[in-house]
């Protein structure tokens, strides 16, 4: 069964959010995503070093990495490639937008990524499960409205416009997670193992080229623990969620709008620790969307 990974993969996907919004509030972006990274490839690091010198240290776990190729190498790297972008325009909106409006429009993600999976990679749902996402896409509309009392103008906001792109980007990598599982059939450790190395290339690359040239002249640096848990919960997110994505029967469309359940844990920290407006009324439509992934839940 691959629904509970993905729940437990939700969970820390929303603890993952909180770290990342504490560790950007008036912080260098490029920074953070450069030591955030660092964080995964260290927890990663083991797994690596045992695939190549075949130290035999995780042999016939779920740790255990097989031997990889260049055909395999290229398509972790372009995955590498999409994922950071996405990071990149991510990270920047929500640096300036509210938790509880970024929470709800990356939740929007599932919905593009549903549309790939029936009509790209051939998905199949049933009753409940189209009734499920239509109740989701219906309570998003509804949160966008919350933007616009917030003073935030969806057409006329660029961080906003940096937030959907990185949406859009981010369910088109979901789409080519389950190509590269399940079609090109690479390993999943074998994928999150050296993607984290690649990320990790990728972040530092764009530290030195945009921020490190003009740091006198933007956001300063400041290390804060939170930084180093952002890889840490991503890593273990990401661990459960190529785990249940690789078993028999998952769907990434419906993987994707579980996952977006970590909207909960972003809601209930926008209200207790960043004190943020209009919490009741968008907790009333948060509710539509934990209806909306019970209904995905029904399989059968």
């Amino acid at each position: 069964m691959w629904i509970p990974f993905v729940i437990l993969s939700a969970v820390f996907l929303g603890i993952y959010d909180i770290c990342k919004k504490t560790s950007l509030k008036q912080n260098a972006v490029l920074a953070v995503m450069a030591l955030s990274s660092s964080a995964s490839l260290v927890m990663m690091l083991p797994m690596i070093l045992d695939s190549a010198f075949g130290f035999g240290w995780f042999e016939k776990t779920v740790f255990e990495i097989p031997k990889t190729n260049f055909r395999n190498q290229l398509f972790i790297i372009l995955k590498a490639v999409i994922v950071q972008t996405s990071w990149f325009c991510n990270f920047y909106a929500m640096k300036h937008l509210p938790i509880s409006i970024v929470g709800p429009v990356r939740s929007s993600a599932p919905a593009w990524t549903l549309l790939g999976a029936i009509f790209i990679l051939g998905e199949r749902l049933n009753i409940y499960q189209w009734l499920g996402a239509g109740i989701i896409l219906t309570c998003l509309f509804f949160y966008a409205n919350y933007g616009k009392k917030e003073g935030i103008k969806l057409k006329h906001n660029p961080k906003v416009m940096l937030l959907i792109l990185g949406t859009l980007i981010g369910s088109a990598s979901a789409l080519y997670d389950k190509v590269i599982l399940r079609e090109l059939m690479i390993d999943r450790m074998e994928v999150q193992a050296w993607f984290s190395f690649y990320q990790f290339l990728l972040a530092v690359m764009m530290m030195f080229i945009f921020w490190w040239p003009h740091k006198e002249k933007t956001d300063k640096f400041e290390f804060r623990s939170t930084i180093l848990l952002i890889g840490f919960f991503l890593t273990v997110a990401d661990f459960l969620y190529f785990y249940g994505l690789s078993r028999d029967g998952a769907l990434i469309g419906i993987v994707s709008l579980i996952r977006r359940s970590n909207v909960i844990i972003s809601f209930v920290a926008g209200a207790v620790l960043f004190h943020e407006k209009n919490i009741k009324q968008k907790a009333f439509i948060l509710s539509g969307i934990l209806i909306g992934v019970a209904f995905l839940c029904l399989l059968k």
